[in-house]
């Protein structure tokens, strides 16, 4: 699923902070803190934040942006000592090679710890994207496994492990706006999975099947909202 438009992720951060209950004087380690969007938002509730990212260029942004935060580069599966009051995994989980480890790591160091995750895909509309690409790209690979981590029992099975109790849980839908259809097209098309359905049936194909497939989510405008559901977990120490 794509990381969506900018700006996008408002709703899901201040209902992450309002959960946690993050006012003046909170110590707040942002994993994975990317440009720094979640931490700018926690920074002007009060909050004392440190992000830290795998990404130089990343935590340089976050830096430029953000000067009342301080940002580090590291590996959220190794965060600083804290301890912190909150340590906040917004979106990160389906993105590290070891979900349960970066739990268990925050909860060494964090009073609490806050994740979210996308909803099902039957809850996003940017499943819209996958379905119109599914002609040429592979076939989905079906799996024994366990189911991902949107899936709340899983997410619910993973934070336990890690040897935190779920405190809270909530939704929230959070719409991606695209100005027009060039703007809800480009960034799909200079992804990975744009770029290979693209070298098989060509941009215009592309181009034609995403936007049939997404034209009830059109504008009277001409522009395009895609509403997507996230869920937010608030953990204390179990």
């Amino acid at each position: 699923m794509t990381e969506g438009p900018p700006g996008w992720g408002a709703p899901l951060h201040a209902r992450v902070l309002d959960i946690a209950d993050v006012v003046a004087g909170t110590t707040v380690l942002d994993l994975g803190c990317g440009p720094g969007t979640f931490a700018a938002a926690a920074v002007a509730r009060g909050a004392r934040v440190v992000g830290i990212d795998v990404d130089r260029s990343a935590v340089a942004t976050a830096a430029a942006a953000v000067p009342d935060a301080e940002f580090l580069v590291g590996d959220a599966h190794d965060p600083p000592p804290g301890p912190f009051d909150l340590v906040a995994a917004v979106q990160l989980l389906q993105h590290v090679a070891n979900p349960l480890a970066v739990l268990r790591a925050a909860a060494r160091v964090g009073s609490a710890v806050v994740v979210t995750t996308w909803a099902p895909e039957e809850e996003c509309d940017v499943a819209a994207f996958g379905e119109a690409l599914a002609p040429w790209l592979p076939p989905r690979r079906t799996s024994a496994g366990p189911p991902p981590l949107t899936d709340p029992g899983r997410l619910r099975k993973i934070v336990g492990l890690a040897g935190l109790a779920v405190a809270a849980e909530d939704e929230v839908e959070c719409l991606f706006g695209y100005p027009d259809a060039d703007a809800l097209v480009a960034p799909l098309l200079a992804s990975g999975l744009g770029r290979a359905a693209a070298a098989r049936a060509g941009e215009d194909a592309v181009r034609g099947a995403v936007l049939a497939r997404l034209d009830a989510n059109r504008t009277r405008t001409g522009g395009y909202v895609l509403r997507n559901r996230f869920r937010v977990v608030l953990a204390r120490g179990g």
